[in-house]
């Protein structure tokens, strides 16, 4: 047959197992030829399959196609166990809200836990546009370092992103950061709220940083760190340190 992309043994192969599966047979048992027909196999008809053909750009379509996709009809692809599915890595390593949520629960009081003083009620009575810059310090720091600190020139040490989490999670996630980064003498992180239509989490966090005495300044962060999406916000030195 012109055109035809399999061998006249295959054809053959082929052909006789179209009629094995019209006959309803089950060709897998040991006792194949013995066994009583069983209802029919539901086979697409020709010009079901040339429809179908034609749908994936095929250039022609002939008998030995056509047998072969109905031969083929029904067949799934077994799932290969031995491969190992990729594992997403989080990004640069650093914990998520989620993550930091659980440990913050986990550790209870452990270095003081400041989320017990913070309102919610607070943060929330005084809401802010999702554009808005935030920006806040307290009256003994310096303007310069604030200054500094709003231009993007202070380095941060962490972060943590809280989109998608709950008021709950997102007060934990923030809360454990500063006291990951107290027990690490780190002064400057990151916290990235998102904006939102509504923009709750921001609102939030605008609310709960200025209940802090441990948040010496805080700001919306520069364009290339998440812009009015995040915050930038000095901690206080250690008493160890300022000592």
């Amino acid at each position: 047959m012109a055109n035809s992309l399999f061998s006249k043994e295959m054809q053959d192969q082929l052909k006789e197992l179209k009629g094995q599966l019209s006959k309803g047979r089950d060709t897998n048992s040991p006792e194949g030829e013995n066994q009583k027909p069983t209802e029919p196999v539901a086979l697409p008809t020709q010009k079901q399959v040339k429809k179908t053909v034609k749908q994936m750009d095929s250039e022609h379509v002939d008998d030995d196609k056509v047998l072969f996709m109905q031969a083929m009809h029904g067949v799934q692809q077994l799932e290969d166990k031995n491969v190992r599915s990729p594992v997403k890595a989080n990004k640069a390593g650093k914990p998520d809200a989620a993550t930091l949520s659980k440990r913050a629960a986990a550790q209870g009081n452990e270095d003081g836990d400041l989320s017990t003083g913070l309102s919610d009620m607070q943060a929330l009575l005084n809401p802010v546009a999702s554009e808005a810059y935030l920006s806040y310090k307290q009256p003994t720091l310096q303007n310069k370092v604030f200054t500094q600190l709003k231009q993007g020139k202070l380095r941060w040490y962490d972060a943590v992103d809280i989109h998608g989490c709950t008021i709950e999670e997102a007060r934990e996630a923030m809360t454990q950061l500063l006291v990951q980064a107290k027990r690490n003498n780190e002064t400057i992180v990151k916290i990235v709220h998102g904006k939102g239509s509504e923009a709750i989490l921001k609102t939030c966090v605008n609310g709960w940083l200025r209940q802090l005495p441990e948040v010496l300044a805080f700001c919306s962060a520069p364009p290339k760190d998440g812009g009015n999406g995040a915050v930038l916000v000095l901690l206080k030195k250690p008493k160890a340190d300022s000592e």
